[in-house]
């Protein structure tokens, strides 16, 4: 589930995930030394030193031994470092980015850093670096469909966003359409759910208005707003990162004059898929929910799965098992939440608030869904090491008496719903890989009310 960090190589860039985009900054030249410096500790793993250049907010959250192995652990994950490139900054409105990308053996990665107005750094991170090269150019068929710019979000929060729309619906302007509606996985997503080199959510929204289905998609609050995603007086949890917006956006949608408004699905990829029952439980007049490698399980049991996971496919040695020991001491206090056997000293998984584990807890995706009087399609990539099959049986027996429910699972398929055979590596993930048709034909199919998939 990408936790989209993104919801994908979560426990290598744990220092990224969900401290958005910064704040901008000031004497730009002095930052970029500053950047230089912080680097530098970072391979020498002073994380000492790196915790004090944080500002206030994240010294409170992250501790300094964070940073002390991350370097190290990711040269055991891709192989010793190999060369790295000049310094860069990218401004991100009025945002300035400062990063450097590395090259190591089996992979290239991009260090970026980001400050407050005062200077305290608010963004360390490691992430992939963009694949803008490997990916073609490419644009829709426009004499199958048209794509128009929409805006859609909870109050307070404008999310641009793209409307799909078959062409031959809009030329005889005939009855009106069904909508699907994504929803992305954890991680501050564009409305592409853009990994590497592939877009998902495009090729969806592509595939099924070819289809005959107008599709919405919109980049996600977390990638528009950054640290100023959490309204005022709230707290970060499933609902402010993601549930309300879809919400907003489903009510948005039924007044388009293109959608039919008794037909309108919404499916939930990763995360997206997990909170589908919750969206569908508190809206009104949902069609149908699409529950794409959502996770039936808690969250911090995936968590530690996915580190040992990669782990053995990369590095076995004594560090990568004292991680994975602290990783779990972690993962078994956050299970005592509410309990008065809660050590509070001890970090929280993925320096994720307090409040977002709590919500997290409490949500019980299965049990909902059992409820739900509307259809369901529960979809599943075999290959997937990040929502497992696992995940995809305990749907499959929590929904077994709901008659609205059907289920299938894809062979080949890994998280991303890329083709592949064996073990499914990160590494896939650079790869360029559409989403197979075959799929877009069974939602297609679930849509216009097919439910026929056992």
């Amino acid at each position: 589930m990408r936790m989209r960090l993104t919801f994908m190589y979560r426990w290598l860039f744990l220092l990224g995930f969900l401290l958005g985009n910064a704040y901008p900054v000031f004497a730009q030249n002095t930052q970029l030394v500053r950047a230089q410096r912080i680097y530098e500790w970072f391979v020498a793993g002073q994380g000492d030193s790196i915790h004090v250049a944080l500002n206030k907010d994240l010294q409170e959250k992250l501790a300094p031994a964070v940073f002390n192995d991350t370097f190290r652990q990711t040269e055991g994950a891709f192989g010793k470092l190999k060369s790295k490139g000049d310094w860069k900054t990218d401004n991100v409105g009025e945002v300035i980015i400062y990063y450097r990308d590395l090259e190591f053996e089996r992979y290239n990665l991009r260090f970026m850093l980001a400050f407050d107005a005062d200077g305290g750094m608010n963004t360390i991170r490691l992430a992939p670096v963009p694949a803008a090269s490997a990916a073609k150019s490419e644009s829709y068929d426009d004499t199958k469909l048209v794509e128009k710019a929409i805006t859609v979000g909870a109050d307070g929060f404008k999310l641009p966003g793209t409307l799909s729309i078959p062409k031959l619906a809009v030329t005889s302007g005939a009855r009106k359409m069904p909508c699907v509606i994504l929803v992305h996985g954890s991680g501050p997503n564009d409305r592409d759910e853009t990994v590497g080199p592939n877009k998902p959510f495009r090729d969806l929204a592509w595939g099924l208005a070819e289809r005959g289905i107008a599709v919405v998609r919109y980049d996600k609050r977390t990638k528009v707003y950054g640290v100023n995603s959490v309204p005022a007086g709230r707290v970060l949890d499933y609902d402010t990162e993601a549930v309300e917006d879809a919400l907003a956006t489903v009510s948005q949608v039924s007044t388009f004059p293109e959608i039919a408004m008794d037909s309108i699905y919404v499916l939930g990829h990763s995360l997206g898929g997990t909170l589908a029952p919750r969206i569908a439980e508190k809206s009104k007049g949902l069609a149908g929910i699409i529950i794409l490698a959502g996770l039936a399980r808690p969250l911090e049991d995936t968590i530690e799965e996915q580190f040992a996971y990669i782990s053995s496919l990369t590095d076995s040695a004594a560090n990568s098992k004292a991680q994975l020991t602290e990783l779990r001491r972690q993962v078994t206090n956050v299970k005592k939440l509410g309990t008065d056997t809660f050590n509070k000293q001890i970090p929280l998984p993925l320096n994720l608030p307090r409040s977002y584990w709590e919500f997290a807890n409490h949500y019980k995706p299965v049990e909902i869904a059992a409820h739900l009087k509307l259809p369901i399609f529960v979809l599943q990539g075999e290959r997937d090491y990040q929502v497992t099959m696992e995940d995809f049986s305990l749907w499959r027996s929590g929904l077994l008496s709901c008659k609205n429910a059907c289920f299938k699972s894809y062979p080949k398929l890994n998280h991303l719903l890329q083709e592949g055979s064996g073990k499914s590596t990160p590494f896939e993930y650079t790869q360029a890989s559409p989403v197979p048709s075959y799929v877009i034909d069974d939602i297609a199919f679930f849509v216009r009310g097919g439910r026929d998939f056992l």
